[in-house]
């Protein structure tokens, strides 16, 4: 049964369209832990432009995203840009295990009990990505992923590093 289940919400994952809406609305702050060995709490990073990406160990389309991401993560961070993981598998070690296979340089948050993904559940889908001005305002949400999505994801992130 929990394959059943595994493979169709993998398929639904990947059948999800992405697409863009744009919200003004402040960021719900949040504590995680991270991969890095510390806490992060969004509210810190104020004055920076933020992207929150929910993903899971599940979902093909928020592995094939993950080293685009890092690439942009690279590239943008020295500017003020942070990208945060936030993985919602129950447990460290599935997000874990696929760290081994795809390894990134921004900090993963783990959201063990969906707490963070439960406070943003009126943008539904995964992976699910949230981009957060320099004030702490939700700019853009962007759901699901498809071939060329970063293109998109570096024009906000440019954007919005302008405008701070």
């Amino acid at each position: 049964m929990k394959t059943v289940f595994t493979a169709l919400t993998a398929l639904i994952c990947t059948l999800t369209l992405s697409t863009s809406v744009l919200a003004k609305d402040p960021a719900k702050d949040f504590t995680l832990k991270s991969n890095q060995g510390k806490n992060i709490r969004l509210s810190d990073l104020k004055g920076q432009v933020v992207m929150l990406n929910f993903w899971a160990s599940w979902c093909g389309p928020c592995r094939q995203e993950m080293p685009l991401l890092d690439k942009i993560y690279q590239r943008y961070s020295p500017a003020g840009f942070t990208l945060l993981g936030i993985n919602n598998d129950n447990t460290e070690e599935k997000a874990n295990e696929i760290l081994k296979e795809i390894s990134v340089s921004f900090p993963i948050l783990y959201d063990l009990e969906a707490e963070v993904r439960n406070m943003y559940r009126e943008h539904e889908g995964i992976p699910l990505s949230i981009f957060i001005d320099c004030d702490g305002n939700i700019d853009t949400v962007h759901r699901g992923y498809k071939s060329g999505d970063d293109k998109e994801y570096i024009s906000h992130i440019k954007g919005l590093l302008k405008k701070c």
